[in-house]
C-alpha cells in the first residue's frame, strides 16, 4: 500500500464503482493513483479491487449506502481516517428505478441516493480536500425541459418545490406521467444546482458536473422491464436525435479521468458527452435558484443530524 501511494502520491474517491460508467472510471483513475471506491455491496467492491489490485494497481475499498444520510457521513470520516492523499472526488452513484421507493430513513429512495447522500458525503469531505482537487458531479440533461432526446419521452425536467417536498417524493404539478422520472429528473436538476454553488462558494477547489450521455449498458431506464431499456439503450440511440448523445462507459470514463487528474482544471463548469460546455435548464442557470436549492439542501441536512 505504502509504496503505490508514494509513487502516485495521488488518491481519488470514486461512488458507485462496481458498474457501467463508475466501474469503467474506477479502473481507468487507477492507472493514475490509487481509488477509494464506495458503494453498498462489500461483494462487488471486492471484485472491482481485485482487479485493481492484480494489475499491480491499488484500490480500498469503503462500504456505504448514500441513500443514507448518517452512512454518507460517517463513509466520509471513514475516508480521512485512511490518511490518503485525496486529489479528487467522483460523486457517481445513482439509480433510476421506475417505482417509487423510500430509504432507511423514511425519505424518497431516487432522491436521496442521487442528491441528498451525495451532498452530505461531499460537504463532509470538503474542508479536508486539499487546495486544487477536482471534485466531478455526474448531472444529466433530464433536468431540462428542452432537451431534444427528453421531450420525445414526454420528460418534463426538473420539478423542484422544495429539498423537504423533494425528500417526501413531492414535485412540482405539471410533471411526467412516466414513473419515477419526476424523481429523477429533479435529483439531478439539484446535482448541477449544487455543483454550480460550490464552485462559487469555494474557489480553492474545482466543482465541475458531467453530463455522461445516452450510455447503453448502464442499467438505464433501473427497474424497467428488458424490452424497455434494450430499445432505449440500444436501439433508439442509433437514429436522430438521440444518436447524437450516444457514449460509451469507456468514454465518459476517459472524460472523467482528464477532468479529475488536471491540476488545471476550470470550475463551474457543466461538460457534455464530448467534453465540451453545455448549458442546463433555464431554471438551473439562474444563481439565486442554486443557491435556494444548496441552502434548504443544509437546512434539511441539519436536522438529519441533529436526530440521528
Amino acid at each position: 500500500m505504502s509504496n503505490t501511494v508514494l509513487k502516485n502520491n495521488k488518491a481519488y474517491i470514486i461512488t458507485g464503482p462496481t458498474s457501467g460508467i463508475g466501474k469503467a472510471t474506477a479502473l481507468e483513475l487507477a492507472k493514475h493513483g490509487t481509488v477509494i471506491l464506495v458503494g453498498r455491496s462489500p461483494q462487488k467492491l471486492k471484485e472491482v479491487q481485485d482487479i485493481i489490485n492484480q494489475k499491480g494497481q491499488h484500490a480500498v475499498s469503503v462500504v456505504c449506502d448514500l441513500s443514507d444520510i448518517v452512512s454518507a457521513q460517517r463513509a466520509a470520516e471513514e475516508i480521512m481516517s485512511l490518511g490518503l492523499p485525496i486529489a479528487g472526488l467522483l460523486n457517481n452513484a445513482g439509480i433510476s428505478p421506475t417505482t417509487a421507493g423510500k430509504s432507511s430513513q423514511g425519505y424518497d429512495l431516487t432522491f436521496a441516493t442521487n442528491y441528498l447522500g451525495p451532498f452530505a458525503f461531499t460537504e463532509a469531505l470538503i474542508p479536508h480536500l486539499p487546495d486544487g482537487a477536482n471534485v466531478v458531479f455526474i448531472a444529466s440533461a433530464v433536468e431540462d425541459p428542452e432537451r431534444k432526446p427528453a421531450k420525445v419521452f414526454g420528460m418534463k425536467g426538473g420539478r423542484y418545490i422544495s429539498a423537504e417536498a423533494s425528500a417526501r417524493g413531492e414535485w412540482k404539478q405539471g410533471g411526467t406521467k412516466l414513473p419515477g422520472a419526476d424523481a429523477y429528473a429533479t435529483s439531478k436538476q439539484c446535482v448541477l444546482a449544487a455543483s454550480m454553488t460550490f464552485a462559487r462558494e469555494i474557489p480553492r477547489l474545482h466543482f465541475n458536473a458531467v453530463e455522461p450521455g445516452i450510455t447503453p449498458g448502464t442499467g438505464l431506464g433501473g427497474d424497467a422491464n428488458f424490452i424497455l431499456r434494450f430499445l432505449f439503450g440500444q436501439i433508439m440511440t442509433l437514429f436522430p436525435p438521440f444518436a447524437q448523445y450516444r457514449s460509451t462507459p469507456q468514454k465518459a470514463a476517459q472524460l472523467i479521468t482528464k477532468l479529475l487528474i488536471d491540476a488545471y482544471s476550470k470550475t463551474g463548469i457543466y461538460y457534455d458527452e464530448k467534453g465540451k460546455p453545455m448549458l442546463g435548464s433555464e431554471l438551473v442557470r439562474n444563481a439565486e435558484f442554486q443557491d435556494r436549492v444548496v441552502s434548504e439542501t443544509r437546512a434539511f441536512l441539519s436536522k438529519v443530524r441533529v436526530s440521528a
